[in-house]
């Protein structure tokens, strides 16, 4: 379990990020198409993995705009944007922001991934919704980064992320 915090208050996640250096856990979520996206389908190209409770709060939606911007300038890198929304709402969201560089995707039906890469909720007014982190895989489907943002109403440090 991660100690992670909500406007102060400490809640845990059912466990850690994955480990640099190993093998990123294999994932299916969903698209706005109601598609089925699988990260078997995406080794050989780099994959950021912008992971959140909810698009509906401002900083989802500010670092939802910072990773569109990071795309719109690395067009080699997959910029995933996973949260538990609905397909429908992701879809409403980026088309009213804007948002065409990166690839929105729910756990709606996939509630394994929080699972695999410890970030669901465990506790609290946000359980079942997924904790704000950032996981870079790289083009062999290994783990190079992970940020584990400490207080969920913070975006994640940017600067820091290794792409």
């Amino acid at each position: 379990m991660t100690l992670i915090k909500f406007r102060g208050q400490p809640l845990h996640t059912v466990g850690s990020l994955p480990e640099i250096g190993t093998r990123a856990p294999d994932f299916t979520v969903t698209k706005t198409d109601l598609g089925e996206l699988k990260l078997e389908n995406y080794i050989g190209k780099k994959i950021v993995l912008n992971v959140f409770p909810s698009l509906d709060t401002p900083t989802c939606a500010a670092a939802m705009q910072r990773f569109n911007e990071i795309a719109e300038k690395s067009p080699n890198i997959l910029i995933l944007c996973i949260s538990a929304d609905l397909p429908f709402a992701q879809k409403r969201f980026c088309s009213a922001e804007h948002l065409a560089n990166v690839v929105p995707a729910s756990i709606f039906r996939h509630q394994q991934f929080g699972r695999d890469y410890g970030v669901a909720i465990a506790e609290g007014p946000l359980a079942g919704l997924l904790s704000r982190a950032v996981i870079v895989i790289d083009e062999y489907g290994k783990i190079i980064y992970t940020q584990q943002v400490p207080e969920i109403t913070d975006e994640p440090n940017y600067n820091d992320i290794v792409i």
